[in-house]
């Protein structure tokens, strides 16, 4: 006996061993739905900001040996804008004061990175008479009524300043910013989201605006949509039924695919809970597509048993033959579920590599929970009376379509226009970008609060997205060394030639404006010394003026060692992050600009971090989607023993995803963390559809005693209505998300799943079938009935055709 026959005979003892203990079987599902059901309690729901970097990429190590030094990505910016006159009024400055003050005091900030005009650690620096210097911070609270002579001096200290003019005041006047680094970790965003909420109602009023953006509050605005849960459940769940009821009609149609859906949901669940994961909200999307999945299984097993049952004398013989018939197409449907789910893990970023164990493991449970549960259910259930599903007109568009695509001429122009579409396609690929395509965050609307919040500052001010790129010596005190601040400065210079640089930060900066305050402010000697010692003597001279410990530390570190360079950009777009990690590496690779004992290192802050996170999701993007085709491909050959089988699978993948990232391109969809995952899932769920028909062709081929163009049209008339249907279920399992959630990014990925659930499902039904009309793959054509009941491929050695049995 063949190997590949052997498994058929393994799948078909499964069978009879099922069906002669049902009640055993069920009996395991209940109690193992009443364990997973028992786990629930204890499901988190909450998003960790670590989960989402890369943590083995260089930037992002880099990231976290800073964070706590220099401070990381979890920053909030706020702005105060007003709108008439400028912020140098009494009243004006005791409010920027206020918000400085609350914007302290929120729950897990960094006391010692908070930056301000109005705060104690922004001050003016000056020579006394005596020859010392001097500081003290630009607002004094304690003498909050100032002259109209203090505030125009006030006004012109500002605008001397290069720490704060531009970058803490913008250059109209109009605006203050407020920046504080959060220490990261597991943040409670609900809450440091409405303190500052509660902040900006309190202190805005008639011509004064306040505008926040950062990682918190993006958290936090993603935190106050959860409520939106329960009415896109409800909105699903009642959406579903309405297609149940309108397709079925019937008590078993309607009622059984729910029962898979809400077991399969215990079952993955509980899994989330076993493995201690917490579940992000940014990925609801993919569960609520797992669970509609096991209820469009559902759909397809009693679709099936009510056409088994027209012709089986009891409900159990129905229900045999269901499972025997779909078991196996299921199986391997679930398998590449499983495989796209799986594959995710491969990514480099915590929050995908839960994603893919938790959800395949899900998806693998199906098997019990719907493939293995609804056929067991149906055999100890009455049988039902005659069935009346669909209406005529869908039936009978289905049967010309069957008809049409089983004529080999036919069959030619459909794939044709196939191809055609395919390279037109492939034009449309070269648009998708790896990041993000616009300014703000994909993750909301653009009209939201956040990213307007996001454009105005930028506007007012040189960027709130900032760049980190540490400079290190090997020995203590290095960064007093004139030639590594010259370095550094010209490093400096070579970055601010981006026009879309806006600023900069870095230590020589601050060593040119003191040792130009100890020169009479005289603008000539605003320039770096030539004396370690003298550059030394700065930066004590410097620190002694603040009585505030640590007035380097945004700077260096305490050994002056590290150097932290800041600069300043408006928007986090893939080709800003490109062009600005570009520009680095360029200056820091070129030999003409090294100095001994100086070493330059990538990359932090916000863009540092999103450009680890693009460079993870595009080797993860050529590393994932592939190899899914690939193992899905071999998986479907094994399992028919034909190349031919997988090579069909494959021609079906690569159409719909190449049609998917065209469409990316064109709706102006990055390629990012989040949207890979989303591939890889319509990937493995869409190609069920191609292997239902498939093997449905096959099988009617069979019966049919190879009459391929009547196998054909039967298989599509009806397998091929049953795949309308489920794709519609399965569009309707997550289209509320496109209609009802305020979160862009989730309405996105219910888009894109429901493009690449169209594209499957079509070409299952028209694609798939025109190809074994046009081609006539052995597996097919050749396949027969044993006499054992398994369909396996009939030998004909003297044609050298293919033998054995799939």
């Amino acid at each position: 006996m063949s190997a590949p026959h052997g498994f058929s005979h393994w799948l078909k003892n499964l069978d009879r061993l099922v069906f002669r203990h049902p009640r055993t079987f069920l009996t395991i599902i209940v109690l193992a739905t009443v364990f997973f059901a028992s786990r629930l309690p204890d499901i988190r729901m909450y998003s960790e900001f670590s989960d989402l970097l890369p943590q083995q990429h260089e930037y992002i190590q880099l990231h976290n040996s800073i964070r706590d030094l220099f401070g990381g990505a979890n920053n909030v910016v706020m702005a105060m804008v007003v709108k008439d006159g400028d912020i140098f009024t009494n009243e004006h400055l005791a409010r920027l004061h206020r918000i400085t003050q609350g914007i302290d005091s929120v729950d897990g900030v960094n006391h010692n990175l908070v930056s301000s005009l109005a705060h104690r650690t922004v001050r003016k620096v000056w020579l006394t008479e005596t020859g010392d210097v001097n500081s003290k911070p630009y607002y004094d609270p304690g003498h909050p009524d100032m002259s109209p002579e203090a505030l125009a001096q006030l006004r012109n200290d500002v605008r001397a300043d290069a720490r704060v003019y531009g970058l803490l005041v913008s250059p109209d006047m109009k605006a203050a910013l407020i920046k504080a680094q959060f220490n990261e970790g597991q943040l409670d965003y609900a809450r440091i989201f409405k303190e500052i909420q509660d902040l900006r109602d309190k202190e805005s009023t008639e011509g004064v605006r306040l505008y926040a953006t950062g990682q918190p509050m993006l958290w936090g605005w993603v935190y106050s949509y959860l409520d939106q849960l329960y009415v896109i459940f409800a909105a699903t769940l009642a959406i579903m039924l309405l297609l149940l009821v309108l397709y079925f009609r019937r008590a078993y149609g309607i009622i059984l695919p729910l029962v898979g859906i809400l077991i399969s949901s215990i079952w993955g669940l509980g899994i989330l809970s076993l493995l201690g994961y917490n579940l992000d909200p940014l990925i609801l999307v993919i569960p609520f597509l797992i669970a509609a999945r096991a209820m469009s299984h559902g759909i397809q097993l009693v679709q099936r048993y009510y056409e088994e049952a027209e012709e089986a004398e009891t409900s159990f013989e129905a229900a045999h033959r269901t499972f025997d018939s779909l078991f196996r197409p299921g199986s391997l449907g679930i398998v590449s579920d499983a495989i796209g789910l799986l594959l995710i893990a491969l990514g480099s970023v915590p929050i995908n590599m839960k994603l893919g164990v938790f959800a395949s493991l899900w998806a693998v449970g199906v098997i019990f929970t719907v493939l293995m549960a609804v056929p067991l259910l149906l055999s100890i259930l009455p049988k039902p009376g005659p069935a009346h599903t669909g209406t005529t007109l869908d039936k009978s568009l289905f049967s010309r379509l069957g008809r049409m695509v089983a004529n080999r001429t036919s069959a030619r122009y459909v794939l044709s226009s196939a191809f055609l579409f395919l390279v037109v396609s492939g034009y449309f690929t070269s648009w998708v970008q790896i990041g993000e395509s616009e300014p703000g965050s994909p993750i909301l609307y653009p009209d939201h609060d956040y990213n307007i919040s996001s454009k105005e500052i930028n506007q007012q001010f040189p960027g709130s997205e900032e760049l980190y790129v540490v400079a290190e010596t090997e020995k203590k005190g290095g960064m007093k060394r004139p030639e590594v601040l010259a370095a550094i400065e010209a490093f400096q210079r070579h970055m601010l030639m981006d026009p879309d640089l806006g600023g900069a930060k870095a230590l020589p900066n601050l060593v040119k404006q003191v040792n130009r305050i100890f020169h009479s402010d005289d603008p000539r000697w605003a320039l770096i010394p030539d004396s370690e010692a003298y550059v030394g003597g700065l930066m004590f001279a410097y620190m002694a003026s603040s009585p505030t410990p640590g007035a380097l530390k945004e700077f260096v570190d305490t050994d002056d060692r590290i150097a932290n360079l800041v600069f300043f950009y408006k928007d986090h777009q893939a080709t800003t992050i490109r062009r600005a990690i570009h520009m680095a590496k360029e200056w820091i690779n070129d030999p003409g600009n090294h100095v001994d004992g100086l070493e330059f290192k990538l990359a932090g802050g916000v863009i540092g971090v999103t450009a680890a996170m693009n460079e993870s999701a595009y080797q993860s993007n050529m590393l994932i989607i592939p190899l899914v085709m690939v193992l899905i491909f071999l998986f479907v050959a094994g399992f028919y023993w034909s190349g031919h089988a997988g090579l069909i699978m494959f021609l079906v993948m690569a159409f719909c995803t190449a049609v998917t990232y065209a469409y990316m391109g064109i709706t102006g969809i990055g390629i990012n963390v989040n949207t890979v995952p989303i591939i890889a899932v319509g990937i493995g769920v869409g190609i069920d559809y191609s292997i239902y028909i498939m093997d449905r062709i096959r099988e009617q081929t069979a019966l049919r005693d190879g009459d391929l163009n009547g196998a054909i049209a039967q298989a599509v008339q009806t397998t091929g209505r049953a795949i309308a249907f489920t794709a519609t279920c399965l569009i309707g399992g997550v289209v509320m998300w496109v209609l009802i959630s305020n979160l862009r990014f989730q309405s996105d990925a219910a888009l894109l799943l429901i493009v690449m659930l169209v594209l499957n499902a079509a070409a299952a039904i028209m694609l798939v079938p025109a190809w074994v009309a046009r081609f006539r793959p052995g597996f097919i054509a050749e396949a027969r009935f044993h006499e054992d009941g398994v369909v396996h491929v009939q030998s004909k050695p003297a044609q050298g055709g293919q033998a054995g049995s799939s």
